[in-house]
């Protein structure tokens, strides 16, 4: 198995710390809105990743965190004069519905900034011990020109390296490009109390802490989007080494972004497409068609032709699988060298720095093979096939894993119809037939409200 490593500029040979055992770090968002298919590249490549890992007999124990506590947050409480957290846990609770919805595994630990202060205030005091950072007026600074190697991951040097991204210009600091670690706390703002004064932790010193308390001081593998790689990475990467004085990460993984009109998608520019109304419209497998048929390490340009595209072709799988379950009884297929050599074909496009695109070619040409083999009543051949694809190749990207998702569009259709019967019903006053349709709607797991804007619907789980 080989990656491409953002330090080394490299493809490298995977070769884990712990025999059979990878420590992953993904960066998660930072919770002060709902997520757009631009965090969603990142959830579904890494998550495919994670599910492959596993796939080639690794125990993967995967870290995604969420900011919970940021100059974006404070702003969206003040603005809904609410406390920080009420902004922070509602967007955590809708990023869950949306990934749940993606079809996205959780991650083995979500931790949150909030919850690691004390140790990230532990840090902070052991950097100054070792002349790596220093305090001004209730701000603790890192300094970067401590760290000699800072720049290697970015492949930058010091002198080159401008005041960038969540770098601010600022006299307090002895050079411009060191970075805080900690924050005094300005009036109205939260904070907690620290030996330098109430504030609350920087950035970048928040990933540091919670990835290495919960994976250890050497990661396997750290991913995200590629611009995290500065200065968010550089920092973290820096701060890291310089706390412990070992290699923070072995493979820097970093994805390409989404553009859209030629730039990055993001909420900072407004130019943004919400999951869940990219979930709505095309449905959590095109998406996932749509992100992993380019290789993760290159940009996409957004396009809903291209969406629409992959929402044609994940119904054709589906329609597939639901005429094979229709027309054959189950049954296993025995291992033979055609399932075999299948099996190789696939692996060794993943091999190579997962090559999602090869890997989703083939699972394209299997699709076609298994309609030509029901086609021609050939129940052998459709059942290997069929097998291949529905317990090994689709899994492992997280496709069709939840087969049920592909008609809950169309449930949602029918509902609402029924509910523009009913209304019609009530207004002829013929009630009977009103209270028969949401009877049996109750009956099949769909709750009816009558509220005085209208009839709303829910799903319930027990009937």
């Amino acid at each position: 198995m080989r990656f491409y490593n953002t330090l080394s500029k490299h493809i490298e040979e995977f070769k884990e710390n712990e025999p059979g055992v990878v420590r992953m770090y993904v960066c998660g968002p930072t919770v002060y809105g709902l997520i757009h298919i631009g965090n969603a590249r990142p959830m579904v490549v890494f998550d495919a990743l994670r599910r492959y890992l596993e796939y080639r007999g690794y125990r993967v124990i995967m870290v995604q965190n969420f900011t919970d506590i940021d100059d974006k947050i404070i702003n969206k409480s003040i603005e809904f004069s609410v406390d920080f957290k009420d902004i922070s846990e509602t967007f955590i609770a809708e990023y869950w519905r949306d990934s749940m919805a993606l079809g996205v595994r959780a991650p083995n630990f979500s931790p949150k900034t909030s919850d690691f202060v004390p140790e990230i205030i532990n840090a902070i005091q052991n950097l100054i011990a070792k002349n790596h950072a220093y305090v001004v007026d209730g701000d603790v600074y890192f300094s970067v020109r401590s760290f000699p190697r800072y720049g290697e991951l970015s492949h930058r040097s010091i002198d080159e390296l401008k005041a960038g991204a969540r770098i601010d210009l600022n006299e307090k600091k002895r050079d411009p490009l060191d970075f805080a670690l900690w924050k005094s706390a300005k009036p109205g703002e939260p904070y907690w109390k620290s030996p330098w004064g109430n504030g609350r932790p920087g950035w970048h010193i928040e990933c540091s802490v919670m990835s290495t308390k919960l994976l250890g001081t050497t990661l396997d593998i750290h991913a995200g989007g590629e611009d995290l790689i500065f200065p968010h990475h550089e920092n973290e990467k820096a701060q890291s080494e310089a706390l412990t004085g070992k290699t923070f990460v072995k493979y820097w993984l970093h994805n390409g972004m989404i553009k859209y009109t030629g730039d990055k998608m993001s909420k900072s520019t407004g130019n943004i497409f919400l999951l869940r109304e990219a979930l709505k419209k095309y449905g959590a497998d095109a998406l996932k068609i749509f992100f992993l048929s380019k290789h993760y390490r290159s940009p996409i340009e957004f396009s809903e032709e291209a969406l629409s595209s992959a929402a044609k072709a994940a119904t054709r799988i589906n329609e597939t699988f639901l005429r094979f379950e229709s027309e054959f009884s189950f049954a296993i297929p025995k291992q033979d060298s055609w399932i075999n050599e299948k099996r190789s074909i696939f692996i060794d496009s993943l091999d190579d720095d997962f090559n999602t695109p090869r890997a989703l070619a083939l699972i394209f040409e299997l699709v076609n093979s298994l309609n030509r083999a029901m086609d021609d009543g050939n129940e052998r051949d459709a059942l290997k096939i069929y097998h291949l694809l529905r317990r090994e190749f689709c899994p492992v990207l997280g496709l069709f894993d939840l087969p049920e998702r592909a008609d809950n569009r169309s449930i949602e259709e029918l509902v609402k119809i029924l509910i523009d019967v009913r209304a019609e019903l009530r207004a002829k006053k013929q009630y009977e037939l009103s209270d028969m349709i949401r009877s049996k709607l109750r009956k099949v797991g769909i709750e009816l409200k009558d509220m005085p804007q209208g009839t709303t619907y829910t799903f319930i789980k027990e009937v």
